[in-house]
């Protein structure tokens, strides 16, 4: 096996190049043709396997899959080529373009209606079913991200993810803010809840003044209460829809794959302008100041007291130096519950592989209970596979986290499906812009209605 990692900074992902690399494949006419149109690979059942990835914390546990899989299958070797979040979508538009694409890569489920319906990536229903593949083994939820609207299975799920509250322990105490107040925190979008009071005292000026004591000067803020990664776009992941997603507010009219989106909804902007509001009350950073910081650097610099993050990053903050942090659950919301975003990859196989038949080996071994057993023992992700859960918590437990801030929502059933649906870069790309201004004060909450109705639009295009 050999591994290739180019790049691993993470920037904002350029979406002109996914843009333009998708009109690309308009304008050739890939864009239109069906699945068997586009599978112009092969089936060869051994050779050489390029697996492309964009984590690297997680490259060493996939390495020991590789490891014990070519022992297993020697007449089938494996390349692991791992490339920094948006060099990795950009670099794969252009693969898929130029006909070099990986065989076998990690997908995402934000991308891969666009890739299912261009005819860019198998679909695994015939493989699955001859291999009799039990389906109910994984984690709820994270087979059905990955049926496309044509009700196909595109990619074999390798993990799942939500989110959870990042803080700072040092800060809280001297705050007076027990671990057990955190945990209980309720929300609601007129007042803002217990979860507004401890953001409000967590914040501190220059002058050591708190934000809901009475001199608090906003405009010379040291420490801001709740962290900004940034406006969100059309998903929200890891900044609003865990407020959203108790209101009764969903993304779509479906759980998946649904005809209209749903930020018009009153419910919504109501919670868009409580957040906002932060910033005006100089409890959140204002959007500016985002741009080029990662949330964990502002958490070890303490310039950030909690900050709302998802699971994929537990070990991110586990690792900075100088500070001690924990979690907490996202708090507790309109409808009396918790809520966060459930996502799941999966691997994905090229529909121009060459080897498609040695691909669907590694596929089937990735997602299996050696492999999942190996990537749980690692402590970097939750495997999909529901067995071994338990070893992936007692891992992550070992960085002293409380776990179960993210757990709980699989536990109690309170998971949001990340919406899917075709066009989504530039539906995001849309929305990104348009939340863009919602959180710089351009526009208001209320603009959304409007912009629904574009982005809704591309949904029959």
């Amino acid at each position: 096996m050999t591994l290739t990692s180019p790049r691993t900074k993470r920037r904002r992902l350029s979406r002109r190049v996914v843009t333009s690399a998708l009109a690309i494949l308009t304008a050739t006419g890939l864009a239109g043709c069906t699945q068997g149109a586009m599978s112009e690979g092969a089936w060869g059942e051994t050779g050489d396997l390029t697996y492309w990835m964009w984590d690297s914390n997680q490259v060493p546990a996939y390495q020991a899959c590789a490891t014990a899989f070519e022992k297993k299958n020697p007449d089938i070797s494996i390349t692991i080529e791992q490339f920094g979040y948006d060099d990795y979508w950009n670099k794969l538009m252009t693969s898929f373009v130029a006909d070099s694409a990986p065989d076998v890569f990690v997908d995402h489920s934000s991308k891969y209606g666009d890739y299912a319906s261009r005819g860019l990536i198998e679909n695994l229903d015939e493989l699955v079913e001859k291999d009799n593949i039990d389906l109910d083994q994984y984690v709820n939820g994270t087979v059905d991200l990955w049926r496309a609207a044509d009700g196909h299975q595109y990619g074999m799920p390798k993990d799942w993810d939500t989110v959870a509250i990042f803080y700072n322990e040092e800060l809280a105490s001297e705050a007076g803010i027990s671990a057990e107040k955190l945990g209980s925190m309720t929300w609601n979008p007129e007042d803002g809840g217990t979860y507004e009071d401890v953001i409000a005292h967590l914040t501190v000026d220059k002058n050591g003044v708190r934000g809901d004591e009475e001199g608090f000067d906003k405009t010379r803020v040291e420490t801001y209460g709740l962290g900004l990664d940034d406006s969100g776009g059309g998903y929200g992941q890891v900044t609003w829809s865990m407020l959203a997603g108790t209101t009764g507010w969903t993304y779509m009219d479906e759980p998946t794959w649904g005809s209209e989106f749903n930020y018009d909804d009153e419910r919504f902007q109501s919670a868009i302008a409580w957040w906002r509001g932060l910033i005006e009350k100089g409890y959140m950073p204002p959007l500016s100041q985002t741009v080029g910081t990662a949330l964990s650097s502002k958490m070890q610099a303490e310039s950030y007291a909690m900050v709302t993050d998802g699971a994929w990053n537990i070990n991110t903050y586990a690792k900075l130096q100088g500070v001690k942090l924990n979690t907490a659950p996202t708090p507790i919301g309109v409808d009396g519950e918790r809520a966060s975003t459930f996502n799941s990859l999966a691997d994905s196989i090229s529909a121009s592989s060459k080897n498609k038949g040695a691909a669907w080996e590694w596929v089937k071994y990735l997602s299996s209970p050696e492999c999942q057993s190996t990537v749980a023992d690692a402590g970097v992700v939750f495997p999909s596979l529901s067995a071994v859960g338990d070893t992936a918590s007692e891992r992550f437990a070992e960085t002293g986290f409380n776990i179960e801030a993210f757990t709980t929502h699989v536990d109690d059933d309170t998971t949001i499906l990340f919406p899917l649906s075709e066009n989504a870069v530039e539906i995001n790309a849309l929305m990104t812009n348009a939340m863009d201004k919602v959180l710089s004060f351009s526009t208001e909450p209320s603009s959304l209605t409007e912009v629904n109705k574009t982005v809704t639009g591309l949904l029959d295009e």
